[in-house]
């Protein structure tokens, strides 16, 4: 504002850039309000002061009689703030980092540099992964042309040259010579604050402990663009008395140790805070950063889960007052202007069934006898495009969120409570607004006709899945809500028995609930969740819905219909699957969906009935993610998994915003609503499926650690407990166990620190580890002991121990490490 003043414009000098332009403006403009403030008496007290870190500029000001700080030299001079000076970024001077300590990390090359790089093919650019297991051993995706993506090892601390998880990179190939192949070891970096020595070791460990054929190897040159965040953890006090620096340690494997100056170390030893970075020095085995904020005491529930909520980014703070401006005001009724391009059929019997508890209720469902003996189905959704208007506040909030993530005792809403759990929600006995697919069908589930419409609904019953079925199963029960849901039950198995011939796949991936203390909310059982019947019934109508949906909206709009593609998965990627089964004499076929679907259904064992469904873990993770795209952006739509060519989110508006434009899409297509320049962009639509497949990815890494942290809970209150388990993978010193009754996937370790080690064999081909005179296989059936190490406050953990098959000497080691004891969840409604 200063530059338009009279006393305090600036007229930019021949040969002055524009920086130095701004800063002479800013010491104009201090001086200026010094003497203004002097002619008043009331405030003849205060001064004005100049803060800056521009060198140049404070030399100039104090020339000019300005009273002028840098930012550091301000803030420890507040002595009444000490803790202030904790969250100075630290700022660090390149000559003397290089003078003061051994060189550890080549030099980053410079951006421009960099740019000419890649441009000739010397460098490749792409995004830094790290790795969870092993600190030493990263990747670099690297995009090609179209959907083409190269994989690139990056193996040893220097290689890695202090990028950090998500950083875009340029890297340099290794000559073919230098390739290697990812390791199987597992490391954790738990050496002291510069212990080279130390992780020179390990790399030399992880040279042995390659696994298959050497893959394309290289180096971090330079960095592109940095990913920095802050990042949750716990701080590590120095063992130094008085010392200010100490060592963060984030609750994010992924991400280094930092180093940080607090004088605070004592307050923060035990709480959960909150550390950015500054920068990397090259003689720094760590990056340096500083202190932001405290979250809290480590292990109390509430702490644990505003971690669990900022380590994946999901946006939970309230509903503004601007975005909830703009909800229906109550009490809300239908109004005549609602009717309009929308058909009455509240005199169906309609009814929904969902999971206990459910309060935000998407879908629900009827089917009736029609007059020529044919049958009418609807899925009836909710209306949510009705009540969230493009561009608005609450469109913006939603659209940013991008879905509902629900935690094991919390939900974080994508639209205000007032919506999900009311108005849009289809709860029974009330008029609710819907969006209905309506099909005839024959008795054989062959599909007459379609018709989509707008609607208002009066759902019959709010039916759990269990209650469904027990309507279904009864023989005293024939009203009109359980015959209806007897003829969706005869259809549903005959389009998932099309489905299955068509090549859809029949995946396993075990789902977990927990059973919670009515008083104290901790975890009390923990059980694997029973599928039924109704389960699968309502799936495959919502799977058809999708199908149906899809194929309308990309009729219409060709080059702007937002779909769901699940590519099919690199065939290396069934390596292990296909050697698992090799291993137990079954052959896998991988050629195409339908070869993969019919050999995992031949694939039995009389005398081993669970090994399908350990196969079907198995092919499970060999599986590429599904995705959100614009249909005008891509040429593949097809979805793998559910052997469709087209397919889309359409059943849940309520807690996935893809749905919300699948629904503007459609309402467009039938004439019940009016489009917006927005909906017919492929580049916005683009950038709207970038944000959701992200916040999609963070909503199940974010119900995984929070089914984790309640599974830590659980086994807090057990003690030791004995489970029989499967072996799902094996590595160079460890086996990877699944204990089937709790859903919880664990490591146990053959080697442990400052103990005799045993005498181990790897074999890649026949997946498998000799430990001294005992094999393991995959799927071999092992007894191990499980307990919870609560020994790292941060890092709790589920600590697996065999039991069974004995190895002499090793069976007694019972504080074997876990690296993840994650129960393994199931993708809650995915693809519904």
């Amino acid at each position: 504002m200063f530059c338009f003043t009279r006393e305090t414009y600036i007229e930019q000098e021949q040969g002055e850039t524009s920086n130095d332009r701004n800063d002479r403006a800013i010491r104009t403009a201090a001086k200026w309000y010094n003497n203004h403030i002097k002619k008043s008496e009331n405030v003849a007290d205060i001064k004005v002061l100049l803060i800056t870190n521009d060198r140049k500029n404070k030399e100039k000001a104090v020339d000019e009689g300005i009273v002028a700080y840098t930012c550091e030299e301000y803030i420890k001079s507040l002595v009444a703030n000490p803790e202030l000076v904790d969250r100075l970024a630290s700022v660090s001077d390149e000559k003397n980092e290089i003078e003061s300590g051994k060189l550890i990390f080549i030099e980053h090359i410079p951006l421009s540099k960099l740019q000419q790089g890649i441009k000739s093919g010397t460098y490749l650019q792409g995004t830094f992964r790290a790795s969870r297991d092993n600190y030493l051993e990263a990747t670099v995706w690297v995009h090609g042309d179209g959907a083409e993506q190269k994989e690139i090892i990056l193996q040893g601390l220097r290689n890695i040259n202090r990028a950090l998880h998500e950083d875009i990179v340029a890297v340099e190939l290794l000559e073919k010579e230098s390739w290697v192949a990812p390791s199987s070891v597992v490391l954790q970096d738990d050496g002291e604050a510069d212990d080279i020595e130390s992780t020179e070791e390990k790399e030399k460990m992880l040279k042995t402990g390659v696994q298959g054929t050497a893959k394309p190897s290289g180096k971090v040159v330079g960095i592109i663009k940095r990913n920095w965040r802050p990042y949750c953890g716990m701080l590590a006090k120095s063992q130094i008395k008085e010392s200010t620096r100490h060592l963060f340690t984030p609750a994010d494997r992924r991400i280094p140790r930092i180093r940080i100056e607090t004088r605070q170390a004592s307050t923060l030893e035990g709480q959960r805070i909150i550390v950015a970075i500054d920068g990397w020095p090259r003689n720094s085995r760590y990056p340096n950063g500083h202190f932001v904020k405290n979250l809290g005491t480590a292990g109390d529930k509430e702490t644990e889960t505003e971690v669990l909520l900022l380590e994946h980014d999901v946006p939970h703070q309230p509903f503004s007052q601007t975005v909830l401006s703009f909800l229906p005001k109550m009490p809300w009724g239908i109004t005549p202007q609602d009717m309009k391009h929308r058909i009455d059929l509240r005199h169906l019997y309609v009814c929904s069934v969902d999971p206990p508890g459910c309060t935000d209720i998407d879908d629900a469902l009827h089917c009736r006898e029609l007059e020529n003996g044919n049958l009418e189905v609807g899925v009836h959704i909710a209306d949510v495009s009705h009540f969230i208007r493009p561009g608005n506040a609450l469109d913006q909030e939603s659209s940013n969120r991008g879905t509902t993530v629900y935690l094991c005792e919390k939900r974080i809403d994508m639209v205000p409570e007032l919506l999900s759990s009311n108005l849009c929600s289809l709860r029974s006995e009330v008029d609710r607004l819907a969006f209905s697919c309506i099909w005839e069908l024959t008795h054989d589930a062959k599909i007459v006709n379609t018709k989509f419409t707008k609607s208002v609904i009066n759902s019959k019953a709010s039916l759990t899945y269990a209650e469904a079925q027990m309507r279904i199963d009864s023989p005293t029960m024939n009203d009109e809500i359980t015959t209806s849901l007897r003829l969706l039950n005869k259809l549903a198995k005959i389009l998932k028995k099309q489905r299955i011939d068509n090549g859809a796949l029949t995946l396993s991936s075990p789902e977990v609930r927990f059973h919670m203390d009515s008083e104290t909310h901790d975890p009390i059982d923990l059980q694997t969740k029973e599928l039924k019947e109704t389960n699968s019934m309502v799936e495959e109508f919502m799977l058809l819905a999708n199908i149906s949906v899809a194929q309308k909206i990309y009729d219409e709009f060709p080059e702007y219909a937002l779909l769901r593609k699940h590519p099919a998965p690199p065939p290396a990627n069934y390596d292990i699957l296909v050697k698992a089964a090799r291993s137990k004499d079954l052959e896998i076929k991988t050629d195409s969906a339908k070869a993969l679907a019919d050999s995992l259904d031949k694939a039995e064992s009389p005398e081993f009935p669970y090994l399908n469904t350990l196969l079907r873990i198995l092919a499970t993770r060999c599986m590429m993610q599904a995705v959100y795209f614009c249909s005008g952006m891509d040429n593949d739509f097809h979805h793998y998994g559910l052997a469709s060519p087209i397919y889309t989110h359409f059943t849940s508006p309520i807690r996935r915003y893809a749905d919300v434009i699948v629904h503007r899409l459609l309402a467009v297509a039938v004439g019940a609503d009016s489009t917006y320049p927005d909906l017919t962009d492929k580049h916005k639509q683009a950038e709207i499926c970038k944000n959701i497949n992200f916040r999609h990815k963070m909503a199940q890494y974010s119900q995984r650690a929070s089914v984790a942290y309640h599974t830590q809970l659980f086994f807090k209150t057990k003690g030791i407990v004995t489970e029989e388990g499967y072996i799902l993978f094996v590595r160079k010193n460890a086996i990877v166990v699944l204990i089937p009754r709790f859903g919880l996937e664990g490591t146990v370790f053959f080697e442990e620190k400052d103990k005799r080690k045993p005498l181990l064999v790897y074999n890649d081909e026949i997946p498998s580890l000799k430990v001294e005179n005992t094999t393991f296989y995959m799927f071999d059936k092992v007894k191990v002991k499980i307990t919870l190490d609560a020994s790292n406050l941060q890092h709790q953990k589920i600590r697996m121990a065999l039991v069974e098959p004995e190895i002499p000497g090793f069976n007694s080691l019972s504080d074997q490490r876990n690296t993840n004891g994650e129960p393994t969840v199931k993708k809650s409604k995915l693809e519904k």
